[in-house]
């Protein structure tokens, strides 16, 4: 889904939040496998990663043309930050849920910038009818799950073990959940 860009007073910078457009294919993958090695807190190895210039170029657009997907980037006085994304649930009786998911890159964490990018969301999400976000995130990550939590998700539960590191231990991961405006119940 496209939406129109915001340009963000944050500490002196600006920070544009816009769709991601097909000539960022190349930027956007090794993004991708940069910040899946600078933390274990996502779900893939930068290894993993093996998508083509083509490939991301046809996802973008996807996402770009589908109503029911969005994905920021943000932009802090010209230099990619990091991403946001929302997947609305498709399925009728899921229809008014949507998964959220956010990744920056380490030295821009801690700037208020993936607060205001999850703000941006939830203003997009509310506008969609989406009546709850959900996202799942490691446990032992404090910084975002205090940010969450700020942000008034909760934690709904916890998934033992969810994943497994290179060095044979686990990570248990908590199921978080936070209810939109547009809710008819709370």
């Amino acid at each position: 889904m496209r939406v129109e860009q915001e340009n963000i007073e944050l500490n002196g910078q600006v920070l544009v939040l816009r769709n991601a457009e097909e000539e960022d294919a190349e930027q956007l993958i090794e993004y991708l496998k940069t910040v899946s090695g600078e933390t274990k807190f996502l779900v893939k190895e930068p290894e993993e990663l093996t998508m083509t210039v083509e490939e991301e170029r046809q996802f973008i657009a996807h996402q770009n043309e589908s109503p029911e997907t969005v994905m920021l980037l943000g932009i802090l006085d010209g230099e990619h930050v990091g991403n946001c994304s929302l997947m609305r649930l498709m399925q009728s009786r899921y229809n008014h849920r949507a998964s959220i998911a956010i990744a920056l890159y380490q030295n821009y964490t801690g700037r208020g910038i993936g607060k205001r990018m999850l703000q941006k969301m939830f203003q997009i999400a509310e506008a969609m009818g989406i009546e709850q976000l959900e996202l799942e995130v490691a446990e032992d990550n404090d910084k975002a799950v205090s940010l969450y939590q700020s942000l008034g998700f909760q934690i709904y539960g916890t998934f033992p073990d969810n994943m497994k590191y290179k060095d044979g231990t686990y990570a248990n991961v908590y199921w978080m959940m936070k209810k939109l405006s547009a809710s008819t119940h709370n």
